[in-house]
């Protein structure tokens, strides 16, 4: 491209508000500092319901800001026709083809996953071996709380080729299931009975939602799976426990024992004495 007309392109140095730019970046900088800040903030005061529909705001309040930044800097650096226009965009996006294409990859993957809902702050997803609730997500990774207290920061470019499970898609409502394997030689109605009482009576159900147990006939013994909704998905992991704990004691009460063979032999941990 001649001197010339890359000159043309953009504004005259003198006429430049490089003061203007700055404050806009800054003050950019700032509000998306103050989203990170504040709208977490506030989600953590609010019952679960708001808190589900005000985390996914975040990447879009970010997006937005970002636009609007680069809409009010753009026509301060360069003489603002739609040829010049075109030109700064085109080169700008075969420098960051090459440059950045992971980066952008990322980025795209972020706008995509912010139009399909792929997946939301407050939500809780699995994405190769990270399962956990998403903190906050960014334009080019997200940020998965795992139940051990770790951040895993996962970039959206993983959208093109990873399965990715999303356990409440934006709801509030979260499955939680306790397993149970028991010896074949039992009274199945009473044990059914047993482990529905266990879930109806727990300080974490949410008792507007069906409590289900599955039953299923194995080679090995009987697979129970009582399934339920806790009050709040945060609470999944202590609801799954209290459901163990709990199931078993009332297992035990009724004299059943726990499977022997294929399960204990896969797990080591799936059956245990209920004494």
């Amino acid at each position: 491209m001649p001197t010339e007309t890359i000159a043309d392109i953009f504004q005259d140095p003198s006429k430049i508000g490089l003061l203007q730019v700055f404050l806009i970046i800054v003050l950019s900088w700032l509000l998306l500092r103050l989203i990170d800040w504040f709208i977490p903030w506030l989600a953590e005061r609010l019952a679960g319901g708001a808190r589900l529909y005000l985390l996914p705001s975040m990447p879009i309040l970010k997006f937005v800001i970002l636009i609007i930044a680069t809409t009010l800097i753009l026509p301060l650096l360069i003489d603002f026709t739609l040829k010049n226009l075109i030109t700064v965009l085109g080169a700008i996006g075969l420098a960051l083809g090459f440059a950045f294409k992971d980066y952008v990859s990322s980025i795209i993957a972020g706008i995509v996953a912010i139009y399909e809902r792929t997946y939301r702050p407050g939500d809780w997803v699995k994405i190769d071996q990270a399962y956990g609730e998403v903190r906050s997500s960014g334009l080019r990774a997200l940020k998965v709380l795992t139940p051990d207290d770790t951040i895993v920061t996962i970039p959206h470019a993983k959208l093109w080729d990873t399965n990715i499970y999303n356990d409440n898609t934006g709801a509030r409502d979260l499955l939680c299931v306790a397993d149970f394997y028991l010896d074949p030689r039992h009274e199945a109605h009473s044990v059914r009975e047993a482990l529905y009482d266990v879930a109806l009576t727990s300080i974490f159900v949410q008792l507007d939602h069906s409590i289900t147990v599955i039953v299923a006939e194995k080679p090995w013994g009987t697979h129970y799976r009582l399934k339920a909704y806790p009050m709040d998905g945060r609470d999944q992991f202590l609801f799954t426990s209290d459901l163990t704990v709990r199931g078993k004691a009332a297992l035990a009460a009724l004299g059943t024992n726990p499977a022997q063979g294929w399960p204990a032999l896969q797990s080591g941990s799936d059956t245990t004495s209920f004494e």
